[in-house]
């Protein structure tokens, strides 16, 4: 047995691009918003001074992670701005003093144990860098350590266009190998799988040399089939397990840890620095130049461009992340965020929705699926308004991966009705509750 996917173009164009390090801006808008969980709460004053690494921000509540300054200067104003979930976000704007003096704050926390590991990858502020924004200390703040027989590095980086994992691999190896250290004292020193698709001949080369080096460490090459890092496909095809509706990797006996993610929590240990700055991809049809970048978070998207020379052509669509599960952005002064892994411009002929038809009752889309979900009963259902349909079709499963649209010869938007069909039950289900709740208080 094996989970489904689909063939898709790897344009993996900048996979030979070493990281060109961009120059401080002007001025970085840091949104107090850059993970899943509850917005961080400033704590810092307009008008005040910060340095690199300042704390700027403090986690609010257990599923939350603090925000540090990526530059120093001066704190100029917080305001709020549109991000492309259709939400608005409190962002702190900084006007730099181009001396990227480094906070006095700064250095290695000291670590004598699991708790105080958890703490401090808290106090890094790294959330999931492969694009999903979990806050990173929560997966490992594991209450049962024994439950843990795997941890699972997710090299597979199986979307288009994006090669800033494949530039950690090649360019990190040694941070790689310690965040592994870390893993392996802390977490757990059964089994630690990197799990990488077959199309990376270079990182393979890599990471078969640093598992050969450690104990308890294995590559396990993944045929290039999108979505192979998706984590319960990549859980499937490495471990060979299925993670239950509505559970968790931990469920199953692992731990599933972005590269790039696992290499900032080794670098923080190390030198004390929070996540302040990311390595992005820069590409699609309508950029000059593209290529890897190393900037400040908060920087505008607009400067990123620029320093790849530009638009070839007026973009018509830019995207944070990949084409299959990337989100468009509303406009080029939004910012680089912690999980900002790409930014991909189109130019008006690749950005240019195709033509629906009526459904065919191919199945293609079922059969496609990674969840074997059935897209098409899905969106009927919605269309409907039948909660109680999209329940027994598990709409709530949806891993929003694309593959539906992708195969859909009818050119129909499947995983757009995916997500609306979620967030409709979700809300049905959190009035049931309600209802539930209230009918047991009154008893």
């Amino acid at each position: 047995m094996k989970l489904r996917g689909i063939k898709v173009p790897h344009r993996k164009n900048t996979a030979d691009s070493t990281p060109k390090r961009l120059p401080t801006p002007e001025r970085v808008t840091i949104p107090m918003s850059m993970h899943i969980g509850k917005h961080a709460v400033p704590a810092v004053k307009i008008g005040e001074r910060v340095t690199v690494g300042q704390l700027i921000a403090e986690a609010n509540g257990f599923i939350s992670a603090p925000v540090h300054s990526s530059v120093s200067g001066t704190v100029k104003k917080f305001n709020e701005i549109p991000m492309s979930a259709g939400t608005k976000t409190t962002v702190v704007e900084i006007e730099t003093d181009g001396l990227q003096e480094i906070s006095p704050d700064i250095k290695p926390p000291v670590i004598s144990g699991f708790d105080s590991f958890v703490e401090a990858v808290k106090k890094s502020g790294v959330v999931g860098l492969g694009g999903a924004g979990f806050p990173t200390f929560v997966k490992l703040a594991v209450k049962d350590l024994s439950a843990v027989e795997a941890v699972i590095i997710n090299a597979a980086e199986c979307e288009p266009y994006i090669t800033s994992d494949t530039r950690t691999m090649l360019d990190k190896t040694d941070y790689v190998a310690r965040g592994i250290e870390l893993l392996q004292k802390y977490i757990c020193s059964k089994r630690i799988i990197i799990g990488i698709e077959n199309n990376k001949k270079a990182c393979i080369e890599k990471m078969n040399a640093l598992a050969e080096s450690m104990k308890n460490v294995e590559v396990k090459i993944l045929p290039s089939v999108y979505p192979q890092g998706g984590e319960k496909v990549l859980v499937f095809n490495t471990l060979g397990r299925m993670i239950p509706k509505g559970g968790l990797p931990l469920d199953v006996g692992a731990i599933v840890i972005n590269v790039t993610t696992l290499t900032a929590i080794a670098e923080y240990i190390e030198t004390g620095m929070p996540l302040v700055e990311k390595c992005i991809t820069v590409d699609g049809s309508a950029v000059k130049e593209p290529q890897n970048v190393i900037a400040p978070i908060g920087t505008p998207l607009e400067k990123v461009f620029e320093f790849c020379g530009g638009f070839k052509e007026t973009p018509k669509k830019v995207l944070y992340g990949g084409p299959m599960m990337g989100i468009s952005v509303p406009s080029l002064d939004v910012p680089v965020l912690k999980m900002t892994n790409a930014i991909i411009a189109f130019n008006e002929k690749d950005a240019r929705l195709p033509k629906t038809t009526p459904c065919i009752n191919c199945g293609k889309c079922l059969n496609q699926c990674p969840l074997k979900l059935d897209p098409r009963s899905i969106s009927k259902a919605y269309k409907m308004d039948d909660c109680e349909e999209l329940q027994r079709l598990h709409a709530d499963l949806c891993m929003e991966c694309g593959c539906c649209s992708f195969v859909c010869p009818a050119k129909r938007h499947l995983v757009q009705n995916n997500k609306l069909a979620k967030a409709k039950l979700n809300k049905y289900l959190r009035e049931q509750q309600e209802e539930n709740k209230n009918k047991e208080e009154k008893k």
